[in-house]
């Protein structure tokens, strides 16, 4: 700690600026992403027999697959499809993790014993099976993964949201605006929110990776995304079919691309914690 005191203004500096180009190139990364995405959708499903199963090439950079189907573009609308289930997803499991969090910390001693037991009920079973289950029992497809991730991924952030908010609620500052007369309202948005948000935000982007691993791997499965929408999942299951006749290019891009995607978010997320984690922040 000492030498982060007496370090050069400039060097701190140098640092924040550093960690900020590398939250916001990765962000860029992931929008450019989706918007290819998105532009490249119509062209995913564009069959050609007269070009299946060719080998990457300047023509097909990811190669094409047994129907003569452009790999780049399925790889990059199945991104964009996942990058997708994974923020509708991961923002909905945030804000339950932001409710239940805060019912825990200001709700009492019921409340906070109810909603801890759910949430060592919740980290206790595995994800992919109770996700596996639920997505079944709501029919698969979109909204039956998207549901299945938002319920199953809300646990951890709503354990560090209970814990910031009651540190934040036995915090000096707090006590000191209740001696002033201030309302249990006007402290919560005053105090309490821009003391919690900074996590919660840092907590919801590291979210992302976890919903988008977790989607494309029921969809491998079979009970996620349907055959006939270009998703990762459904690619990374057909191509198993083909790796024995030699075509390795149907597997290798697309994981590498949904390696490449997850740690994205994942760079997005630990930079946005460097800057606003108090502990080091001025590194």
């Amino acid at each position: 700690m000492e030498n982060v005191l007496h370090a050069p203004a400039q060097r701190r500096g140098g640092n924040r600026t550093a960690t900020l180009a590398a939250c916001v190139l990765a962000a860029f990364a992931l929008l450019a992403v989706v918007a290819a995405g998105i532009a490249l959708y119509g062209q995913a499903t564009v069959t050609d027999f007269t070009a299946k199963n060719l080998a990457p090439s300047l023509e097909h950079p990811f190669g094409t697959d047994w129907m003569g189907r452009d790999m780049l573009a399925r790889t990059l609308a199945g991104l964009s499809t996942s990058v997708l289930v994974g923020l509708l997803a991961a923002t909905v499991s945030s804000v339950i993790a932001l409710v239940l969090g805060c019912a825990a910390a200001l709700g009492g001693k019921r409340v906070d014993a109810v909603v801890s037991w759910m949430i060592d009920l919740m980290m206790g079973v595995p994800h992919i099976v109770l996700l596996v289950l639920i997505s079944f029992a709501l029919g698969k497809g979109f909204w039956g993964v998207t549901i299945g991730v938002a319920v199953t991924h809300w646990a951890s952030l709503a354990r560090v949201v209970r814990a910031e908010v009651l540190q934040c609620r036995q915090s000096k500052f707090v006590e000191a605006a209740r001696k002033l007369g201030q309302s249990p309202a006007r402290i919560a948005l005053r105090h309490m929110v821009p003391y919690v948000l900074p996590q919660f935000v840092v907590g919801l982007i590291l979210l992302f990776p976890h919903a988008i691993l977790h989607e494309a791997s029921i969809t491998f499965l079979g009970f996620g995304l349907p055959p006939e929408q270009p998703a990762i999942g459904v690619i990374l299951s057909e191509s198993m079919s083909y790796l024995s006749t030699g075509a390795w290019w149907l597997a290798v891009f697309p994981g590498l691309a949904l390696m490449a995607t997850v740690l994205l978010f994942d760079v997005a997320g630990q930079n946005l914690r460097k800057l606003v984690d108090p502990h080091t922040a001025q590194k």
